[in-house]
């Protein structure tokens, strides 16, 4: 029997779906719900990826908690979207919108707007927040309508 891509095509359920977004929000037991495994090894250039041919996502082993969250929502925003590889100016796109997408249900607007009118820089709201630098980036970024990518993400998939 031929192997199935059981995502693409399909709306799966997610965590917004239940209202659960922001703190309380769960990537790994999104993934778990899904029957998606999560493997923790060596990686040399990356944080996490996608392999949609083994149905399991891969995430560097000696991650940070606040680093795991965050690596494990952009890898479920790829599954959700029906990702398969991240090459080219395609590969991209997928990128920027997996960290938007990721950084949407990690970071509520209410959370948000709660840190950002004590916290003195970035790396204090980060923390607060429970999301890596880059998160809180491209969550900003998202809210102030920009267009443009920050960068190259170690999140490769």
């Amino acid at each position: 029997m031929p192997p199935t891509r059981p995502y693409r095509g399909r709306r799966m359920p997610t965590a917004a779906d239940r209202a659960t977004i922001g703190l309380s929000y769960d990537p790994h037991a999104e993934l778990e719900h899904l029957g998606i495994p999560v493997l923790r090894e060596w990686l040399r250039d990356t944080l996490g990826v996608w392999a949609p041919q083994h149905q399991v996502v891969i995430i560097a082993d000696g991650l940070s908690l606040v680093e795991e969250r965050c690596v494990l929502a952009h890898e479920l925003e790829h599954i959700l979207a029906g990702d398969v590889g991240c090459g080219g100016s395609a590969g991209l796109r997928a990128e920027h919108r997996a960290d938007q997408r990721a950084a949407r249900k990690l970071i509520a607007v209410s959370d948000f707007c709660r840190v950002r009118q004590w916290a003195p820089d970035q790396w204090q709201m980060a923390d607060e927040l429970q999301v890596t630098p880059w998160m809180l980036r491209a969550r900003m970024d998202d809210l102030e309508g920009a267009s443009r990518w920050p960068g190259m993400s170690k999140i490769a998939g």
